[in-house]
């Protein structure tokens, strides 16, 4: 299974709300990140940084697609954007892909 991690700012002030839109994630985008084959998708905060990361069952290339393809994530996109800050992959339609630099199991 393919691993998937992204890096993103929130704007000052907007961390409870961020929280709280995440709390309250619509039905139609879950079923869009399982049709994707996303699992274990965890997102970190630290500041006004977020760390988020997920496994690809079906592969990275395969979830992107399903994302850049959908009208529901462009929604989300769009009743995320006065609150988070986050660059997009050109290629992707998504948030660029850190680099691996450590694994250990």
């Amino acid at each position: 299974m393919e691993k998937y991690a992204w890096h993103a700012k929130i704007a000052d002030g907007k961390l409870d709300e961020y929280i709280n839109r995440h709390n309250n994630i619509w039905e139609e985008m879950k079923e869009v990140l399982s049709s994707a084959g996303i699992k274990n998708y965890t997102i970190w905060n630290f500041g006004n940084e977020l760390f988020g990361y997920y496994e690809c069952e079906y592969g990275i290339e395969y979830a992107a697609k399903v994302q850049r393809e959908s009208a529901v994530v462009d929604r989300w996109n769009e009743y995320m954007a006065d609150i988070l800050i986050m660059e997009t992959d050109p290629q992707t339609g998504a948030q660029p892909m850190l680099k691996k630099v450590f694994s250990f199991n």
